[in-house]
């Protein structure tokens, strides 16, 4: 005679993957800076020609880290800036697969009274975030810092991808060593970008 089923392991997994997609995930963030630079060495950014991510994305990539690079003393200009911003930005769908054990049944196996617990799989298909911000040395062509954010999104960031971008560009930002030097001034020659309208 089957056993009883339990339906508690695949309820809570249902009830977890329902938070997921619904509230906003920390994502996964790592940052590394070359040993060889001194942040506080440079003075001015720019952003690459080419944007790692679509149109709107890459304004919302260009207003978080002017943002945070304004905060750190940092001038933004259209030509020749001593620290080239690349960046990219995508999300791919992934399916997270959950497998856990299946209820007990009593039966015959073989000619043998046996108990089976075939295994219930449930399966969810998320939406997969990723950031990646390199500053790099423009007099020597090197990458002086970077910093990376994975993680999965919420259903209002996939909506709203402001959201995420910001959040991302945020966190990874604080872990960001480097602050202009209080030193540096202005010159002439340094005429500051159009502001973004998303300050």
């Amino acid at each position: 005679m089957p056993l009883k089923r339990s339906f508690a392991a695949p309820c809570m997994l249902a009830v977890a993957l329902a938070l997921l997609c619904a509230c906003q995930i920390a994502p996964d963030i790592r940052t590394n800076t070359s040993p060889a630079a001194n942040l506080s060495g440079y003075r001015t950014y720019g952003f690459e020609a080419q944007p790692g991510a679509d149109r709107e994305v890459s304004i919302y990539f260009e207003a978080a880290i002017s943002r945070e690079m304004d905060a750190r003393g940092y001038l933004r200009v259209d030509s020749n800036p001593s620290l080239l911003v690349r960046f990219k930005g995508g999300v791919q769908e992934r399916a997270v697969v959950e497998s856990t054990p299946g209820p007990l049944s009593a039966g015959y196996y073989g000619g043998r009274a046996g108990m089976s617990t075939p295994a219930e799989v449930t399966t969810a298909r998320l939406q997969l975030g990723t950031a990646n911000v390199e500053l790099v040395d423009t007099s020597r062509g090197m990458v002086v810092w970077t910093g990376s954010a994975e993680g999965f999104l919420s259903s209002a960031a996939v909506k709203n991808p402001q959201l995420a971008v910001d959040a991302a560009v945020t966190q990874m930002f604080a872990q960001f060593p480097g602050r202009a030097s209080a030193a540096w001034g202005h010159s002439a020659a340094e005429t500051p970008a159009n502001p973004s309208p998303w300050h």
